[in-house]
């Protein structure tokens, strides 16, 4: 006989999860997976709520800075890059050793 399974229950929020995303990042320079203990959300959903993030603080008066991966073998740093997820090997030495990218929000300075 099978047991029934309880209905999940979600986690208590003071905030929305993006809320609480970018009051951490104004604080911290933090990676997605201190993101990820700090809200209680996989790594994957993290970098599905930074990518929003990135797109609408683009129009408003803060900036979203990326602080790029490196290679820890070579020293190779991943400034070009679009995706906000850890590379998975560098391009120059082959090695698997990244350092994942840093995410913070600072206040843009006008003029």
């Amino acid at each position: 006989m099978k047991k029934k399974k309880e209905p999940s229950v979600p986690v208590e929020r003071r905030e929305t999860i993006r809320r609480e995303i970018l009051s951490l990042l104004k604080a911290n320079e933090l990676s997605a997976k201190a993101i990820s203990a700090e809200v209680g959300i996989s790594e994957k959903e993290v970098y599905e709520h930074l990518e929003h993030i990135r797109k609408s603080i683009g129009k408003g008066e803060r900036g979203f800075i990326i602080k790029p991966a490196v290679c820890r073998k070579c020293g190779f740093l991943f400034r070009k890059r679009d995706r906000l997820r850890k590379p998975g090997r560098c391009p120059v030495c082959r090695s698997e050793t990244i350092e994942e990218p840093f995410f913070s929000i600072s206040l843009a300075f006008s003029g």
